[in-house]
């Protein structure tokens, strides 16, 4: 299962699929704001191996009434990568190997990155529904930050745990759902994801997504432990 919310078929293909998503948000009047997302991802399902990459930018400004200056509330940048090689291509086991880095200052950490290895399976139940499942061990490293001060970096073993579910409910609508939880002896991180797409036209989709990111223990008791994300963002694939 590949940290995100995949907007990709996966049959065999001989060339890379990529898509890019873009939403905006601008508000005035009594309040004025600016919120900025933005998506790239690529992947690549083949003979005995399976890739994907994603970029995932966020970020949100608001101005302050009284003063008139403008301050930032949301700026996060994730970075994923995966690859699966299968033992036969037919086969619905494989190995995997993860990585992951991300920044995001209003989370309570200047950032966070993952590697993982280990086993994963596809399960396909029908032509238009398959899930994914993944476990193995892995290494986490961040950087904590404390009232407004950066901290030294830490570092644990983890276990990394992973679903996804892709249904394409009809020829021009997606259904995807995902969930991760990397378990280390301090904290423990998880993502989930829920979205649905329609297509538009042959290379353009409208996409709604619910995604929640959480960290079990945080160093500055003021941050919250969960934060949220609701998005309907234009997706184009090409």
């Amino acid at each position: 299962m590949y940290d995100d919310a995949s907007d990709l078929n996966t049959e065999e293909k001989s060339d890379w699929d990529a898509s890019a998503e873009l939403g905006l948000l601008f508000t005035s009047g009594n309040t004025k704001t600016e919120t900025f997302k933005t998506k790239l991802s690529a992947a690549r399902d083949y003979q005995n191996w399976r890739h994907k990459g994603i970029i995932d930018y966020y970020r949100s400004e608001q101005e302050d009434q009284s003063t008139g200056d403008t301050y930032v509330t949301g700026d996060k940048l994730f970075i994923s990568g995966q690859s699966n090689y299968k033992f036969n291509p037919e086969s619905r086991s494989s190995l995997f190997v993860f990585g992951s880095y991300e920044e995001d200052k209003f989370s309570g950490y200047e950032y966070q990155g993952t590697i993982a290895v280990g086993y994963g399976a596809r399960y396909r139940y029908s032509p238009s529904l398959y899930t994914d499942y993944e476990v193995g061990p892995g290494y986490s490293v961040n950087k904590p930050i404390v009232n407004g001060v950066v901290q030294e970096q830490e570092s644990s073993a983890i276990l990394r745990v992973a679903g996804n579910l892709v249904w394409d409910i009809t020829k021009t609508s997606k259904f995807n759902a995902l969930a991760s939880s990397e378990v280390g002896q301090d904290n423990t991180k998880s993502r989930a994801e829920v979205s649905v797409s329609a297509n538009v036209n042959s290379s353009l989709a409208l996409k709604f997504s619910v995604a929640a990111n959480h960290n079990s223990y945080l160093e500055d008791a003021s941050k919250e432990k969960l934060d949220t994300e609701t998005a309907v963002t234009l997706v184009y694939s090409f």
